[in-house]
């Protein structure tokens, strides 16, 4: 059954954030967090909402994460994924690491380790102290380390503790992944919230790093397989985390026009100017220039409610470079949800947000 067979005339008799969201044509792009690092972790479900302060081993992990943001602007986004029989191995853990490569790419980096349980958050907390410059903290976990580069990794967030409609949309979609196109270059996990439960069933495709919301199964296998019109699955695009807010809406937009090799390009997105007022007018184009990245994702939050964004989308083919000129413009705003009811009798809350849409999308060279 599509997921918006019965829905009711009246919204707000809505249980699940993700019926109001779609039914009201929410367009998901920019709703992906910017990642510089993937720590993901196996651990065994069930997972409360309180497992990060409650867990031990887990609330070791993100004293260290806020460090590393606040000291170096650098975002590590953690995620868990569920054992799977066919996937991990009795007594061992299996632990993804993924780095940026370079300002500009298409994949992120990929290590990947089997470690007995024991030494399962040793391993994590090195390869977060290694970011933090300490000296070859996981030189010990090489024998551990496995050759899965050309392993693509789709997680799909099945999180009900967190958002019903995660567990509800999400659930099936992750089984008729998990049975469809789970095979030996293809691995499909369960894993913890991710945000965006407003779009469930949500997934991340990794390496390449998209994330995809609003899902429906007769898109599966055009997402699976990058085939097909890429305008059926525009508005299932979360964005690229390799970029931010805006500048997700811009990568989008090439991409509508590029087709579905461009996930295969080299590509950055600079935002050139914003549409601002007052004391944010004057400061911007002053604070923009000055290299520090933790003051630049300050800039980003402060300046979010732009009203207009100028970007410039520059990026490699294998007959040379290129560069898109694209303007987002705010549009209009549509009502939506931003969680779920918990009880089959609460009125869910719903909310204004923001839609944008592209007002220029130039290839210039």
């Amino acid at each position: 059954m599509h997921i918006l067979d019965n829905l009711p005339e009246n919204l707000a008799d809505c249980r699940y954030c993700s019926q109001v969201s779609k039914a009201n044509g929410e367009d998901p792009i920019g709703s992906a967090p910017q990642i510089d690092y993937w720590l993901i972790v196996e651990v065994p479900q069930p997972w409360p909402i309180t497992m990060a302060t409650d867990n031990p081993a887990i609330s070791q992990i993100f004293p260290l994460i806020k460090k590393l943001i606040f000291r170096r602007g650098v975002i590590v986004r953690p995620i868990a994924i569920a054992p799977d029989p066919d996937y991990s191995a009795p007594g061992f853990t299996r632990v993804l690491y993924y780095s940026r490569p370079a300002k500009q790419f298409a994949k992120y980096l990929k290590e990947e380790y089997l470690v007995p349980e024991a030494l399962t958050i040793e391993l994590v907390l090195g390869l977060l102290n290694r970011l933090l410059g300490k000296k070859n903290p996981v030189k010990s976990f090489a024998t551990y380390q496995q050759e899965t580069q050309h392993i693509r990794e789709m997680l799909v967030c099945t999180h009900t503790q967190v958002d019903l409609a995660c567990g509800r949309f999400g659930t099936p979609i992750y089984r008729q992944l998990r049975k469809q196109f789970g095979q030996s270059h293809v691995r499909v996990w369960q894993s913890t919230h991710f945000g965006g439960h407003q779009f469930a069933p949500t997934l991340i495709d990794l390496p390449t790093g998209q994330f995809w919301g609003h899902l429906e199964s007769g898109l599966l296998t055009h997402l699976m397989q990058r085939s097909g019109d890429q305008r059926q699955l525009a508005l299932c695009y979360r964005g690229w985390a390799g970029v931010n807010k805006f500048e997700q809406m811009a990568e989008r937009a090439v991409w509508q026009q590029e087709g579905w090799d461009w996930f295969n390009c080299p590509r950055t997105v600079k935002t050139t100017s914003k549409g601002l007022t007052g004391i944010k007018k004057l400061a911007y184009p002053i604070l923009k220039i000055i290299p520090i990245k933790l003051l630049q994702l300050w800039l980003d939050r402060w300046t979010k409610g732009a009203t207009w964004v100028n970007m410039s989308v520059s990026y490699e083919t294998s007959s040379g470079t290129g560069i898109y000129k694209v303007t987002v413009k705010e549009k209009d705003e549509i009502i939506s949800a931003g969680s779920s009811a918990t009880e089959a009798n609460q009125t869910i809350k719903l909310k204004p947000v923001k839609q944008y849409q592209i007002v220029h999308s130039v290839k210039i060279v």
